[in-house]
Parts: C-alpha cells; structure tokens; sequence
C-alpha cells in the first residue's frame, strides 16, 4: 500500500450502540487501518429504513473532505443475493449494500462502483462487519477501489419524489421524512408562499421557529434547503398527525 494522507471513515447504521454491532466494524477498521479517523454519523437509523438512511447519508457525505470513506450499513437484505457495493463518486467513496442506501453518490457524474466479494466465513446476518467494514478499512489505507472488486451497475437507486407544479402556481409535495423533533421535511424547495396547506390545515411560512408562538405550527425552509412542517417548541408529527408521504401543498404567488 502506498502513503496517504490520514482518512476519514464515517459510519451510519440502524444498530444502535447497545449491543456492540458497532464496535465490532470499528475494530476491523481500526486493525486493518490504523489510522483512519472513525466518525459516528449515526447509529439510530430506525429498523431496516433505508429511505431514510438514504436521505441521511445523502445530506453529509459530499461535506467530508475528499478521500473520505463513507460506511452505510442499512441492510434488511443481508445474506441474500443482494449485491455489497464500493463506489468513488466526487473524489470520495461509499461501501454499503446494493439496496439504495448509496443513491445519492449515483447522481455526480463519473460515479464508479464495484461489487465487492462476500468471503466464505462471512456471517450471513453481519455483512457490516465481515464484508463493509474490511472494505472501508482498505480504502482507507488507500488501496485504489478497481482491486476491491469488478466493476457493477447498481441495481436500485432511490430518488427523491419530484414535486409537481400545476399551471396555477400550486406545488404539490409530500412528506420525506420526520426528524427527531418531529419536523416534517417535504421535497418543496424555497416559496415564495405565505401559506402551506397539510393534514387539512393552512399553515404560515416564516422564516424561523420564533417567528410564532410556543406550540404554534409554522412552515419554514431548512438548512438543508427543503420546506419543513414544524411546531414551535413541540411536535409537528404529533400535533398534526403528520407522516411519510402525506401530501403538502403550496400556492405560489409568483406562479
């Protein structure tokens, strides 16, 4: 192997940090390349999400310095057929599953994937461990990906829903994702708006939470630049029985 700068390996995966899953890849990342800088991004994917582990990953990976290894291990089809995955993409490279975790790496041109090899002795139920981890740890070390495997096509990529505009100006979205303090984020992109109509209620755009009152709902744009549903100091899941793909339109004035 040849010297190169000391890398960073993210990891994201559904498993929590209760029962050691994650010890057991940072151990094999940490023996085989010793000086990688291992960074938690998130173990608290919910359960076999990977639309959301999607979207999670899709919000970090390209803010890491190039050379970064990124490990998503979201993978309800481990010991299957599906196919494990390395890909440069952007001077950075992906290793998880073949399931759509890694879409957003599929978008930048020039995205180069392989299909990397599941090792006799690999447990069918710890791909993470037995088959993502040696793989990141390489990269990291700075082994070139073409000698991790032969090159592949993924067979699943996610993509955010589209939203639809009508000739009237109306936007119609939906509902991506809830966060930890029960925002709902849509696909709707900055408006021009004062109002956004979800679960049945006319709610105001403004710019932040303390723009209205403490248990009020508002929409307002996120720092990942998409239109999100929030109650002050509350839950807007809760509050107004939001969820994933629950229908958010707009009406914009310049439309």
């Amino acid at each position: 192997m040849t010297d190169v700068p000391r890398r960073v390996v993210t990891l994201l995966s559904d498993f929590g940090t209760v029962d050691g899953y994650v010890a057991e890849m940072k151990a094999v990342i940490a023996s085989l390349a010793p000086d990688a800088n291992i960074v938690d991004a998130t173990h608290d994917i919910p359960a076999q999400d990977v639309a959301r582990a999607r979207l999670t990953l899709a919000r970090y990976w390209r803010r890491f310095p190039r050379g970064t290894v990124h490990l998503a291990v979201v993978d309800p089809g481990v010991g299957t057929r599906r196919v494990a995955l390395a890909v440069a993409s952007d001077g950075r490279f992906l290793v998880g599953p073949d399931n759509g975790v890694l879409s957003a790496a599929f978008g930048v041109e020039g995205a180069y994937a392989v299909q990397l090899d599941v090792p006799g002795g690999a447990a069918p139920t710890f791909h993470g461990r037995d088959v993502f981890a040696p793989a990141a740890a390489r990269l990291a070390a700075g082994e070139p990906i073409e000698i991790l495997g032969r090159r592949y096509r993924p067979s699943v990529v996610l993509n955010t829903p589209v939203p639809v505009r009508s000739d009237d100006g109306t936007q119609s979205g939906e509902v991506i994702a809830i966060d930890r303090f029960g925002n709902a984020i849509t696909n709707l992109e900055a408006t021009a708006a004062t109002d956004v109509s979800v679960a049945g209620r006319s709610v105001p755009v403004v710019r932040t939470f303390s723009d209205v009152g403490v248990g009020e709902e508002c929409a307002l744009v996120g720092s990942a630049g998409l239109l999100e549903i929030a109650v002050r100091d509350g839950s807007a899941a809760v509050a107004l029985g939001l969820g994933v793909g629950m229908p958010v339109i707009v009406i914009d004035p310049a439309g």
